[in-house]
């Protein structure tokens, strides 16, 4: 089996304006879909993700204090689920439960390096 971080990228739920029910109604979607990956032994480990954000950039390792302007989207979480293609994840996704808030999933092959 392979390794793949699905990363979630959107707009917060409070740049939004969902209320507090709202929220509590999306967090019982993720805890769904959660419990149903770990449940068939796919999900591996993941976190949520604060929107404050630093960034250190360039040469001179300039820290600057995002939301940054040319990004209007911020990464909200990630999973590290197993499978064994991408096509397999993309198919796992498709319960992610934000889609119909504009965001989205990317997918990406973690590395493995020989030691």
């Amino acid at each position: 089996m392979k390794e793949f971080m699905m990363i979630f990228v959107g707009t917060s739920y409070e740049e939004l304006g969902l209320s507090p029910e709202q929220m509590q109604a999306r967090m019982g979607k993720w805890f769904a879909w959660s419990n149903k990956m770990e449940s068939q032994g796919i999900a591996h480990r993941g976190e949520a993700l604060h929107d404050a954000v630093k960034r250190i950039s360039g040469p001179d390792r300039v820290v600057g204090d995002g939301p940054f302007v040319e990004s209007k989207e911020l990464v909200g979480g990630y999973y590290i689920v197993k499978a064994e293609t991408v096509e397999d994840v993309v198919e796992i996704a498709q319960d992610f439960p934000d889609y119909d808030l504009g965001s989205s999933v990317e997918i990406r092959e973690i590395m493995v390096f020989d030691q």
